[in-house]
């Protein structure tokens, strides 16, 4: 046992010392492994920190631990879109309450969410159709009741309002008959003519006494040419709002209050509506003091800033008109006062609103929210508003729903996401409206109709007969029928058809929720660590009961996002992979000229009885010892590089995409035990790899060599 340790105790003397005689090959050698293993610390670390943001985003928004969809679909199910930015095309589940049924019974499925993703074009109508709605409603209650003085001060300003607007088409249109040819003028003189009408005195002297004639001259004539557009494209996921909102404990409302359970409604993504249904001027000057404060941009040094205020002072058309003539005069009041300005133009005072650098944006900022923007609505839909869906069926004809906006609603630490901040939600029940499969309530609505109107089954062989006559088997009855008077259906006078207004209105059960199509299935588990375990089951279970489903975990449910992470590795592991293929090389190339340099004390050593596993111990020693020492020198920096991130805050999301990848503004990234043993056993294997060739080498020297070799 003596000599042993007496023997491992020489070799590592004789390995150490041999280290320190070559002190610039060690520090070469070492300051590569250095690197590396600092790197592999890092990335990993990084990598591994996105990947938990990034489970946490598409679980806790739409994806959940996993999703079931049918394998009859062609496409790979891609909640956030494919490469390519188009939507999966998947097959229908046309029985969702059956496979909820069995899912629901694998012990580990907390809940089964039906799901139905598309997009639709949401009408919101231009200034011009909104202001002619109020006037109508005014038009339709003075009817009612006359001599209200509220109501009459009321309808005046909104009859102002549109005289207002229509002024300002008819010079917009004006200004702009520079820039066309006299054919346009020619081809477009009426509607010219019409909009000179609508701007004359004697117009708006006479409009009361025919108002809903002047106001349908008004709808058809004006205001198709106001140039707002009036469609939005939004996605939106159709869904059991009330197991949704169990399931997906990060979104919240932040405006408005959730669906009622069983009622149609549709929430709005907060984001959404900051990015496409608020006032542009506005939304312009959002991005740049987000811009100013999250990302310290300055004004002065960067052109986008420049260009988002130059927009800004371009829409000043669109405020002038949202405002009415008393609105208009408060608002010149108040920007006189607040910029010091004897300017009276109203449009003049928003362009120097808008006109500002570093040092005045945020005050001019805060005179906008606070002097004009509470005259304005600011979104062009809003919190209680009925609005109109319009989407592409799947069988290719277009379907629209009305349905009611309840609130406009976030997902925690994804304020800022796009991927998820851009998603609407929206009940299953409108979602199949939509979508073109028949729901309880259209199937009801057309068998009401069929009763009514006598309709009934005939085969094939009567068709002709039962439609046109047989000729022989008339009977006198049957002349009388046809000869007698074609009146109006009794439906049409006594079914009362469901509008969607009535639909929105009543109240829907769980069974005729989940009794209808779907295009997937989110599942949320109660063990998340349970995942692969709990997939296999539910493959099982559905294979058992005859379903022909797909079941996926959340990473290929993400579809392209989800393959952010997994090419993240491959490139970190690609970079770690050749650091350490350069140290390899070096080491080996190093260690063996150091071998040919030492053949004399090599030679020695064996020349006193050392034997050839001695020699290869000892050089594995050499550079195992720089291996290690340098490597937890890296490893230990690149800790210290980590905690330096999370001290300082994180790294910032610098644009919506990572803010979704890191799951908030920032990452902060967690050291892992997994990296730094990662790092440690990628050291240790290069090290060992790269002395095994001199040490083969160093075996073949004998004493013969040594004896022979010069100085």
């Amino acid at each position: 046992m003596k000599t042993k340790i007496g023997t491992t105790g020489v070799l590592l003397q004789i390995a150490f010392r041999n280290l320190f005689a070559s002190k610039t090959k060690s520090l070469i050698v070492g300051g590569i492994i250095l690197v590396g293993s600092m790197i592999a610390v890092v990335g990993s670390s990084v990598v591994d920190s996105i990947d938990a943001g990034m489970r946490g985003s598409v679980q806790g928004s739409l994806g959940g631990q996993l999703q079931v969809y049918s394998a009859r679909s062609k496409d790979d199910l891609a909640l956030y879109g494919k490469m390519g930015g188009e939507a999966s095309q998947l097959e229908p589940i046309e029985e969702f309450a059956a496979l909820k049924r069995v899912v629901a019974a694998v012990p580990n499925v907390k809940e089964v969410v039906p799901m139905g993703l598309d997009s639709a074009m949401v009408n919101s109508g231009n200034e011009l159709d909104q202001a002619l709605e109020k006037l109508r409603a005014d038009v339709r209650q003075r009817n009612r009741k006359g001599g209200d003085p509220a109501l009459d001060a009321r309808y005046a300003s909104h009859k102002a309002h549109v005289r207002r607007m229509a002024t300002l088409l008819r010079k917009e249109l004006q200004d702009g008959r520079s820039i066309v040819d006299a054919e346009y003028l020619e081809e477009n003189a009426q509607e010219q003519a019409d909009l000179a009408r609508a701007a004359a005195d004697a117009f708006w002297a006479g409009f009361d006494q025919d108002p809903l004639g002047n106001l349908e001259f008004l709808e058809n004539r004006i205001a198709p040419q106001s140039l707002s557009n009036a469609f939005t494209m939004v996605r939106y996921v159709g869904t059991d709002l009330e197991s949704y909102s169990r399931a997906f404990d990060r979104m919240h409302v932040v405006e408005g209050t959730m669906v009622p359970k069983g009622k149609r409604g549709i929430l709005i993504g907060k984001l959404f509506a900051e990015d496409w249904l608020k006032l542009k001027a506005a939304r312009l000057l959002d991005r740049v003091r987000d811009a100013r404060t999250s990302r310290n941009r300055r004004i002065a040094r960067d052109v986008e800033l420049q260009r988002w205020l130059k927009e800004a002072r371009g829409q000043t058309r669109e405020i002038l008109l949202k405002l009415d003539p008393m609105g208009a005069d408060e608002a010149v009041a108040r920007l006189r006062r607040a910029l010091g300005s004897q300017e009276t133009d109203l449009q003049a005072l928003l362009v120097a609103l808008f006109t500002c650098d570093d040092s005045s944006f945020d005050r001019h900022y805060a005179i906008f929210y606070e002097s004009v923007a509470p005259l304005l609505d600011l979104y062009s839909v809003r919190v209680g508003d009925v609005i109109t869906l319009k989407a592409a069926s799947k069988s290719g004809y277009m379907k629209s729903v009305n349905v009611k906006v309840w609130g406009f609603l976030e997902f925690r630490g994804l304020e800022k996401a796009t991927a998820a901040g851009w998603v609407s939600i929206l009940d299953i029940v409108s979602w199949r409206d939509l979508y073109g499969y028949m729901t309880s309530e259209k199937a009801a609505e057309i068998r009401a109709i069929k009763r009514n109107v006598g309709v009934r089954d005939v085969t094939r062989e009567k068709a002709e007969a039962e439609l046109f006559g047989s000729g022989s088997g008339a009977t006198p009855a049957d002349d009388a029928a046809r000869q007698g008077r074609i009146e109006v259906p009794s439906f049409a006078r006594t079914l009362h058809l469901q509008s969607d207004a009535d639909m929105a209105g009543r109240g829907y059960t769980q069974d005729e929720v989940d009794g209808g199509v779907a295009l997937n299935a989110a599942l949320v588990l109660r063990d998340t660590t349970r995942a692969k375990e709990t997939m296999r089951d539910v493959r099982a279970a559905l294979a058992a009961a005859h379903m022909n489903m797909k079941v996926v975990s959340w990473e290929e449910a993400a579809g392209a996002l989800g393959q952010f992470v997994a090419l993240a590795r491959i490139i970190l592991y690609t970079a770690v992979f050749f650091i350490f293929l350069v140290a390899l090389v070096i080491i080996n190339n190093a260690t063996v000229m150091a071998t040919l340099q030492r053949v004399k004390s090599i030679g020695t050593l064996r020349a006193i009885g050392a034997q050839k596993r001695f020699v290869v111990a000892m050089l594995l020693v050499e550079t195992s010892a720089v291996g290690v020492a340098f490597g937890a020198a890296g490893a230990l920096l690149g800790a210290g590089v980590v905690e330096l991130v999370r001290f300082v805050g994180g790294i910032p999301a610098t644009n919506e995409d990572l803010s979704f990848f890191f799951s908030g503004p920032s990452l902060v990234p967690r050291l892992g035990t997994v990296s730094l043993a990662i790092s440690i056993g990628i050291v240790l294997v290069v090290s060992v790899l790269s002395g095994l060739y001199p040490a083969l080498i160093a075996t073949r020297i004998t004493p013969l060599e040594a004896m022979q070799s010069e100085d």
